[in-house]
């Protein structure tokens, strides 16, 4: 599979896991409006995480499927291990902006629903710039 094509997968995915996770992240912290804010931020961001690692892990299976069957064991592992450690070092910087940008605009009087989603988009493009830095610093693509 060309690498374009391949990228073009991967966005593909991220984009519908995005709307998916930040939809739902959306309604699951209007639907705990009523708890303290550390709570509500928290329930969010754990359901933000199971639909959008379901969903993606799915997806990233199905779109690979084919080209990890022709690939040799050792270039897999090499590739997983890069794109599972510069997605971890990610996640680190996604989690370290979203916790607190959610908390904050909560604690602000923003509405719930709307915080969420603010605070997915600036976490969720932090997270995209960190995932492009770390796989062209391991050359995974």
């Amino acid at each position: 599979m060309k690498l374009n094509q391949q990228l073009l997968q991967i966005n593909r995915s991220f984009l519908i896991c995005f709307i998916a996770s930040a939809s739902l992240s959306a309604v699951a912290a209007q639907l705990l409006s009523e708890y303290d804010n550390y709570l509500n931020t928290t329930i969010t961001i754990i359901i933000g995480y199971i639909v959008y690692f379901g969903i993606f892990s799915s997806l990233f299976y199905w779109d690979n499927i084919e080209r990890y069957r022709g690939m040799k064991s050792n270039l897999i592992k090499k590739e997983l291990f890069a794109l599972i450690s510069s997605f971890g070092l990610a996640e680190i910087v996604y989690l370290g902006i979203r916790w607190p940008t959610l908390y904050y605009f909560l604690e602000i009087g923003i509405e719930p629903y709307l915080a969420s989603i603010i605070s997915e988009i600036i976490a969720t493009a932090c997270y995209m710039a960190s995932v492009t830095i770390f796989l062209r610093k391991t050359k995974t693509f």
